[in-house]
């Protein structure tokens, strides 16, 4: 009797791999970790096994774009599949330093597909982005809408699928599954898990928690002339914990088709930079202050997500609304005001 499906978890150790790590150990998987915690930490992986109640199977340091340390990976382990989160994420910074994010984003990826191939290993659930769809003509986005990325992270992420589009057609084996979900926030209701980024946090739902503690002075609001209802950025935030369970969910229906599908996930309701940043308040019981400056390069005015697709292909909706997603993320900031511990 053959034992629980094996999954290579790329990025293991960063916020959305961790939350998954947890959500597949919850679900009886074997995972076997890689990350070069360029942008996390190894505390976040021992604190998976404190919420998990278990360890990953292994962890290996290692960079994707060593493709001899990746390849003596797929030697030691027999994956079933692998589901893909390492790459660099922060808008405002890839339009800084894109050949960085070209190199580590799309040269992991391919790195990754050719070990896959090379291993016999053909199921992929791929870490994909809402950004892809850039300066949307409408909302919400459907997964037929075109794709026009308006920053290097964005565009890394659209042309990383269609590598991966070029590869499953001409290797029919392959079945991947692209995930294209809108602005993951919150952490793992235990107040154990969360997101601890590096620094000036690039992304709004940590920013806000350390506006909250008071290590950060104020929101910085990047534009308030966007054409939406109080002139903010909207999007579409989900909680984290609904990203980990669509990746596992994901898992199971690999097998439904072969090639390339690509599917959005999201909750389908958009809320604006300040109403976000009242909902924080709330959760943490004081209001949060803010300042508008200039727009960001490479910001878009609203994306929301069509989840129609997702829903009658798996049957599967995200539950956790705005009050959970900021009470879960002011826990974990409670209770880790410095992060992790190394």
């Amino acid at each position: 009797m053959s034992g629980p499906p094996t999954v290579l978890v790329t990025g293991g150790a960063g916020f959305i791999g961790s939350h998954t790590c947890v959500e597949l150990l919850d679900h009886g998987y074997e995972v076997v970790v890689v990350d070069d915690y360029s942008n996390s930490s190894p505390g976040a992986l021992e604190r998976v096994v404190k919420v998990a109640g278990r360890p990953p199977a292994a962890v290996h340091e290692i960079d994707l774009l060593d493709r001899r340390a990746l390849g003596e990976v797929f030697e030691q382990h027999s994956f079933d599949a692998v589901v893909h989160f390492a790459a660099k994420k922060a808008v405002g910074e890839s339009v800084e330093i894109p050949a960085e994010y070209y190199d580590i984003n799309v040269g992991g990826t391919t790195a990754l597909l050719r070990t896959m191939r090379e291993h016999g290993v053909h199921r992929l659930v791929f870490s994909s982005s809402c950004s892809v769809y850039g300066n949307a003509t409408k909302v919400p986005l459907t997964e037929h809408d075109p794709a026009r990325p308006t920053n290097p992270y964005a565009t890394s992420k659209w042309l990383c699928e269609r590598v991966i589009g070029d590869i499953c057609r001409r290797l029919p084996e392959f079945s991947v599954l692209a995930l294209r979900y809108f602005n993951p926030v919150g952490a793992h209701p235990s107040g154990l898990l969360g997101e601890v980024p590096p620094g000036v946090p690039n992304n709004v739902m940590p920013y806000l928690a350390q506006v909250a503690s008071g290590r950060l002075v104020k929101l910085r609001v990047f534009g308030d002339d966007y054409p939406t209802p109080d002139g903010t950025g909207v999007r579409d935030y989900l909680h984290v914990m609904d990203v980990a369970e669509g990746h596992r969910v994901a898992l199971e229906h690999l097998d439904d088709e072969r090639g390339l599908r690509v599917f959005n996930l999201g909750t389908g309701q958009g809320t604006s930079v300040l109403e976000l940043a009242a909902a924080f308040g709330r959760a943490c019981g004081a209001p949060i202050p803010y300042e508008i400056t200039g727009r960001r390069p490479g910001d878009v005015a609203a994306l929301v997500a069509d989840t129609s697709a997702v829903a009658r292909a798996w049957g599967w909706t995200a539950t956790r609304d705005l009050a959970a997603m900021c009470e879960d993320a002011w826990r974990f900031q409670e209770l880790n005001p410095s992060g992790y511990p190394n």
